[in-house]
């Protein structure tokens, strides 16, 4: 059975209690509910893999209070150094060189030299991982392949009785999953987020190149078919064909819509929400189209998000 723990003190030493125990707890963050487990037990990220149905070669994020805890297990050069002080806590994720002793489980990281790491900024996470005290492997918590979570109803719509707990704060504030960039030595975005590419820019004053594979994922959130929903997805799309249900944004008017005002910080904050609530609507067999999104700013994510909804399923 999966409780649902409040956001207060008792709530948050039981969340730390359970994790400390080698169970699996779901907790909000500023961009997606996470699903935790102690990134240095074997047998936790093992549970979390088994939980979400999740490939075991596709790495997971670690989740860590600060930058001080970071350098503890990971090498930070002088570009992720300059990231980290610019944008953490915060919707960003880098991948960084992992250190020799580092505790963390081979699992974590599917057999790689390189660690994915973040800061949260939700201060419940924060309350949370001061609280365990130690780093907690964090991937959406939703089976895998699935629509990724935003309020703690939806971690109970995929993961009741396959973890111990759910820490409830309320929606996330950003909606998107973070960004995944590789610093060091020259940047590679390999997946864009919550944080804008052109944010990452501005402060590395170069372009950031495009890097990830698929086939064989290098960080978190590379895989082709992923966040989809049960209804087919086609993107592009400026009307509804018959038998579908149009999502709009901006002067793309449809059933339910990302943003009316065409704003990109309210679509990528309704994006899974409204997948889920379209996916509802089609019902089965059903058939969702997407109005066209700009390739600018959060843009460029939710673009990733739909392109990956509406991949071939395997």
């Amino acid at each position: 059975m999966t409780v649902t723990l409040p956001p207060d003190a008792e709530g948050i030493a039981e969340a730390a209690r359970l994790l400390a125990a080698g169970e699996l707890v779901a907790f909000p963050t500023e961009t997606v509910y996470g699903l935790g487990g102690d990134a240095r037990d074997d047998r936790a990220v093992a549970r979390i893999y088994e939980a979400k149905g999740r490939p075991s070669f596709n790495p997971l994020i670690v989740h860590l209070p600060d930058l001080v805890a970071v350098e503890r297990i990971a090498h930070v050069g002088p570009k992720a150094r300059m990231l980290a002080q610019a944008f953490w806590p915060g919707p960003l994720t880098l991948v960084l060189p992992l250190r020799d002793g580092a505790g963390i489980s081979p699992l974590v990281t599917a057999g790689l030299e390189t660690v994915a790491v973040r800061v949260p900024e939700h201060p419940l996470a924060q309350r949370l991982l001061r609280a365990f005290g130690g780093p907690l492997a964090a991937p959406s918590a939703n089976p895998s392949g699935r629509v990724s979570p935003t309020q703690a109803g939806h971690v109970l719509e995929g993961l009741a009785g396959r973890i111990a707990a759910v820490l409830d704060g309320g929606p996330c504030a950003v909606g998107l999953e973070s960004t995944i960039l590789l610093a060091d030595p020259e940047p590679v975005l390999l997946r864009p987020g919550g944080l804008p590419v052109e944010a990452l820019e501005a402060a590395l004053g170069v372009t950031v190149a495009t890097g990830g594979d698929a086939g064989k994922p290098t960080s978190p959130g590379q895989l082709a078919s992923h966040y989809a929903p049960e209804a087919l997805v086609r993107l592009g799309a400026s009307e509804a064909r018959n038998g579908e249900l149009l999502v709009g944004f901006g002067t793309v008017k449809g059933t339910l819509t990302l943003s009316d005002s065409g704003d990109l910080v309210e679509a990528a904050s309704r994006l899974f929400q409204t997948l889920r609530e379209a996916d509802r609507l089609a019902g089965p067999g059903g058939r969702i189209a997407f109005a066209p999104m700009p390739e600018t700013g959060l843009g460029r994510a939710i673009n990733d998000r739909l392109r990956r909804a509406a991949a071939p399923r395997g």
